[in-house]
């Protein structure tokens, strides 16, 4: 029995597997993308506004994510996949347009722009890999469970308020679950993740570089804040720690990474385990580097008196919520949590009552402190004791 011709679209073996200088192009739009949400999010710290928040960039991480396993999964030098990859990022260009008002005026843009990058790279994905059937399935099951979230994204963008919240925030939760089970559909079945469908050395830069993105914008609002301080001592003050925050992630993952993912490790492992883990993993991470970036905004405009409550939940949450999605992206690799951070979180949380009275620059600083001390605790550990990656 023989099997079905490879498509022509199809990335294959012996091909490259580091991404094109499209890919990073594409990427550049989730600077803009990031800045929008984390703006949105320094203006309405309710839970509304931290739910909204979340939906968005849950959102715009699928389509970061899909266009990722696009081009980890298709030839991205044909010029079908690169305009493909071109009409996707014109399409997230329109979401992040659209972000700060997507809780009113601008949800159905939002909503539009969202549709029509699926639709998009459905259209040339389904009729390109009609040879194989196999192959075809994949993307056919992607398109089904887009109809399935269609219905809860378009009657949001009718409603207000707390049912735009439930709807939405259903749609994007099964979105990024159907993924998480193979997008199981009717007659088709459901796609093995635990086959070889994901370039393990290819979506582990993409990874790296959608992170690397988000810690530039993090210096990006590091860069404005300044920018408008008039070179007061205390907001001079706030945007040197805050740049510090942003090197302290920086070296936390980085630090990390190079332990976990040389290239006998992202060939064993992650073609093992499934591309998604890895992916949400560090949708956490990124989601905290979001947080810290929205927290130093607000300490920059205003780095003394009296920290309100949801200041201090985002200054430190930011960092527990990266320490949380590190820990997470441990597991997936070497199948336990990196103990260390799962501590920070515990010690992050521990702080916030003694933290409570303190000015913002001094929470701010307090959380530079813990992901300091791990940073150095890491450092200074034995690699031997510090990675054991199982190989299958």
């Amino acid at each position: 029995m023989t099997s079905s011709p490879l498509p022509r679209i199809l990335r294959r073996r012996g091909e490259p597997e580091h991404p094109t200088f499209l890919e990073l192009f594409f990427d550049l739009v989730y600077i803009f993308m990031l800045s929008r949400i984390s703006a949105g999010l320094a203006d309405d710290l309710t839970v509304p506004g931290v739910t909204t928040a979340a939906i968005l960039l849950a959102a715009a991480w699928w389509v970061w994510v899909l266009t990722a396993w696009l081009t980890d999964l298709f030839n991205p030098r044909l010029p079908i996949i690169q305009a493909t990859v071109l009409v996707v990022m014109f399409g997230a260009l329109l979401m992040a347009i659209a972000v700060p008002h997507a809780s009113d005026d601008y949800a159905w843009l939002f909503v539009a722009a969202y549709f029509a990058i699926h639709v998009a790279r459905d259209v040339v994905l389904i009729p390109g890999t009609r040879v194989n059937p196999a192959i075809q399935a994949r993307s056919i099951r992607v398109f089904f469970w887009f109809g399935v979230t269609a219905a809860p994204w378009v009657a949001g963008a009718f409603v207000d308020g707390t049912a735009r919240l439930v709807l939405w925030g259903l749609a994007v939760a099964v979105d990024l679950g159907s993924a998480r089970i193979g997008w199981p559909t009717p007659r088709l079945g459901r796609t093995d993740l635990a086959s070889q469908i994901f370039t393990g050395s290819h979506l582990s830069e993409r990874h790296r570089e959608i992170y690397i993105v988000a810690v530039g914008e993090l210096i990006l609002s590091v860069g404005t804040g300044l920018a408008a301080s008039d070179f007061e001592a205390a907001r001079v003050a706030a945007s040197a720690v805050a740049f510090a925050a942003g090197v302290l992630l920086f070296q936390l993952y980085f630090h990390r990474v190079r332990q976990l993912l040389a290239p006998r490790t992202v060939t064993s492992v992650e073609r093992v385990r499934p591309g998604t883990a890895a992916s949400y993993s560090h949708l956490t991470m990124v989601g905290g580097v979001l947080l810290v970036s929205t927290g130093v905004s607000l300490v920059i405009e205003r780095p003394l008196g009296a920290t309100p409550v949801a200041w201090l939940l985002v200054l430190l949450g930011g960092p527990a919520l990266f320490l949380l999605g590190s820990c997470l992206f441990d597991a997936v690799v070497t199948g336990r949590p990196l103990w260390s951070r799962a501590l920070g979180v515990v010690l992050l949380a521990a702080l916030a009552p003694a933290a409570a009275p303190l000015p913002p620059l001094a929470v701010l600083l307090l959380a530079n402190v813990v992901l300091l001390v791990i940073l150095v605790g890491e450092t200074a550990a034995p690699r031997s004791r510090m990675v054991r990656v199982p190989t299958g």
